[in-house]
């Protein structure tokens, strides 16, 4: 029987980032998810987002690493147009126990408060 996981928060969050559009998806495979996403490369705070989301989701501390993993996807470059288009970007878990609203609440307390918040995101701070 396959796990329900609860992602709605997570992608409620995700979607909030200034710099995220379209349609977040989801994935679970028994307790094991993913979630997917495309952003603007083009808005001005596009890498700042990348940046930090890569930061706690990959490299929380030389000592203390979340069981999770972002990377990007894109087909082969001649299929498209460019990575504007289709380059996108994966969220993984890599242990079962780790679930969705772990990682929200780990977000929520390292990136700008509230998240869509574009002053919050300055490169000046």
């Amino acid at each position: 029987m396959k796990e329900e996981i609860d992602f709605q928060s997570l992608v409620d969050y995700i979607q909030q980032i200034p710099p995220v559009e379209g349609e977040v998806s989801v994935e679970n495979n028994d307790g094991f998810w993913k979630i997917e996403f495309r952003m603007d490369i083009h808005h001005n705070l596009a890498w700042r987002a990348l940046q930090e989301l890569a930061n706690v989701v990959n490299y929380l501390s030389a000592g203390e690493r979340l069981p999770s993993r972002l990377y990007p996807i894109s087909p082969a470059p001649y299929f498209h147009e460019g990575p504007g288009d289709t380059l996108r970007w994966i969220i993984e878990n890599t242990d079962k126990e780790f679930k969705p609203n772990d990682l929200l609440e780990w977000l929520e307390g390292r990136l700008p408060n509230p998240v869509d918040d574009l002053t919050l995101w300055d490169e000046e701070e």
